[in-house]
């Protein structure tokens, strides 16, 4: 007996992707990509709140002169200790009345042979972008468990988690870290509702990645990209904003690479 199918069955995806009545925390809130995340997240109806280092707090009022204030507010967290992020998630919680979203965007880089990485350097890279992920996420974690509403966490990793590139080697340990933390953070928090994925992207021109990749040396990577370019802060913010919005239920310990085909060679 054949069984039937109701081919008219939808699960509701909003195809606007509406953030609406959603908060969202980006933490390294003031770098490139978490800028373009808070706009593109902002342009879609959430209620922001940003995590910022110390040594940027001369930038921060410049910045939020952007922003609506009664929707975007920042908080300087030293995201690598558990103290401050703790207080920092439950201020903004008290601040907005809940949380929804974790962007953890917060990141560091060094760019130095296998050989001459110091085991400061290595610990560095290891703390802010692996470490300080867990923290904010084990936070929001436990207040989303807690909610039982659900929500996205959506960790920034790198195509070099995926793919070996010279000089890289502290920073590569930390973010193939981060995807592996991903994965079994989604296994145990996918039956509550909670969702957690990695972005992965090539070179993204923020200054300091334009910077790091100007001239010669960065003609070479582009020719070793299949589309021939680097990517723009925008196309990571709309793959963030795809991930925090219900258009993505169903993706869950996935790593989502934005590196113009890179590591397919």
């Amino acid at each position: 007996m054949a069984t039937e199918y109701d081919m008219s069955l939808r699960y509701g995806v909003d195809p606007d992707q509406s953030l609406t009545g959603r908060v969202a925390l980006v933490t390294g809130g003031l770098g490139g990509i978490a800028t373009a995340a808070n706009e593109a997240m902002l342009a879609k109806g959430a209620n922001i709140a940003i995590f910022y280092p110390e040594f940027e707090s001369d930038r921060v009022d410049e910045v939020m002169a952007h922003y609506p204030a009664e929707r975007v507010k920042a908080w300087c967290c030293d995201v690598t200790s558990e103290q401050e992020v703790a207080r920092g998630v439950r201020e903004v919680i008290e601040y907005f009345g809940d949380l929804h979203i974790l962007v953890n965007a917060a990141g560091t880089i060094t760019l130095t042979p296998a050989e001459d990485i110091s085991l400061a350097e290595w610990q560095r890279q290891i703390d802010v972008c692996l470490t300080a992920p867990f923290i904010c996420a084990r936070e929001v974690g436990r207040h989303l468990l807690s909610s039982q509403h659900g929500g996205k966490i959506i960790n920034i990793a790198s195509q070099a988690a995926t793919v070996a590139i010279d000089h890289h080697c502290a920073y590569t340990s930390a973010k193939a870290g981060l995807i592996g933390m991903t994965k079994t953070l989604a296994k145990e928090w996918g039956p509550h509702g909670i969702n957690v994925n990695t972005i992965s992207p090539t070179v993204v021109l923020t200054p300091m990645g334009a910077a790091a990749w100007q001239g010669e040396k960065g003609e070479r990577m582009k020719s070793m990209i299949p589309t021939g370019r680097f990517a723009y802060t925008d196309e990571i913010a709309a793959s963030i904003v795809f991930l925090a919005s219900n258009s993505s239920d169903m993706i869950n310990g996935a790593d989502l690479l934005i590196d113009g085909g890179y590591t397919i060679w």
